[in-house]
């Protein structure tokens, strides 16, 4: 754990170096955040706030990871070879997610859409897929999964394909939807990173817990400018990467099925748009006209239409996800 700790640290200091400088050079070539017009007026104001700033927190912990890989391949014992997994996973979907910035700021959808939906959820699968196959054939078989009271992990096999890719995938949206308010997505993220560092170090997987931490303190570095009010966001370069590198880590751990638990607040986020999506248009069949569920979706909207301000829906969230990381970690150990 003090190793982790460490690592943790050099990596808040690797990345919060060049924070200042990665927003000027981004205000520099212009690439700043689009507000859609169906998002509440107090956001226009954060037209133009420096976007893809998840580069921020993927290219150090790609460092830091990478360069712990090539001491192991020289001998040392630093860190084990299964975070290229994580790695790869981190860079892929970051990459996916820079493209999708940067056609939301610059293509021909420049409105703050980005990528056509179907294009980037069919991307999404695929990485995704091949995540899958690797963590299933690879060495070792990560086919297994905890259940809360029962003592052995239990072997599903096959099974964890699609699970596997459902997981990433879904996860990854969820902490994209999450990465509307300032410091929201990034602090819910780095609770449910620390809560599965805790996890897998109970279970004696080291390098889970290094890398766990490498990508907390990456995170909290990106806090220091993402905090209200915002220099700095984080994209779909940060939210897909994260969320997807997230599910992995659970996945590595065995305890997926608390993913839901500890990750709880991005689940209803994601929860909130379907069934908003779902009761409009079924309401729009039934009787003619669209209704809604909530005044708006995801949820951390509804909350501010309710008259709760920013910052308060922020650290409210962000209360209940440290309870439900405190619930998952408890559970993981019964």
């Amino acid at each position: 754990m003090a190793y982790a700790l460490m690592l943790g640290t050099i990596s808040f200091f690797l990345a919060v170096i060049w924070g200042r400088p990665l927003i000027n050079l981004l205000k520099h070539y212009k690439i700043g955040k689009q507000i859609r017009v169906e998002e509440p007026g107090s956001h226009q104001v954060k037209t133009g706030t420096p976007t893809t700033g998840g580069l921020m927190i993927i290219i150090p912990v790609v460092i830091i990871t990478g360069v712990l890989n090539l001491a192991n391949l020289l001998g040392f014992n630093y860190i084990g070879q299964s975070t290229l997994l994580l790695m790869g996973c981190m860079v892929l979907f970051g990459v996916l997610g820079f493209i999708d910035d940067l056609e939301g700021v610059r293509g021909r959808r420049a409105k703050g859409e980005g990528l056509m939906a179907r294009s980037k959820a069919l991307w999404q699968v695929v990485i995704a897929s091949v995540i899958a196959a690797v963590l299933y054939f690879g060495p070792p078989e990560l086919d297994y999964v905890g259940i809360p009271t029962v003592r052995e992990f239990v072997r599903i096999g096959p099974w964890i394909l699609p699970i596997a890719v459902f997981l990433i995938v879904a996860c990854s949206n969820a902490i994209n939807l999450s990465d509307g308010l300032d410091a929201l997505a990034g602090s819910m993220t780095a609770v449910a990173f620390v809560a599965y560092g805790v996890i897998a170090y109970l279970q004696g997987q080291a390098w889970l817990v290094a890398f766990s931490f490498t990508v907390v303190g990456a995170l909290m570095a990106f806090l220091w400018f993402n905090a209200h009010p915002a220099e700095l966001f984080m994209g779909d370069t940060g939210s897909l990467a994260l969320g997807a590198t997230l599910a992995v880590v659970a996945l590595m751990t065995g305890q997926w099925l608390l993913l839901p638990v500890i990750a709880f607040v991005p689940m209803a986020e994601t929860l909130s748009v379907t069934l908003q999506v779902g009761y409009f248009k079924y309401t729009r069949r039934r009787y003619g006209e669209g209704r809604r569920l909530f005044k708006m979706a995801p949820l951390h909207h509804h909350f501010e239409l309710l008259g709760w301000s920013e910052t308060q829906v922020v650290q409210r969230f962000w209360l209940v996800s440290i309870l439900s990381a405190m619930l998952g970690i408890a559970l993981a150990l019964v």
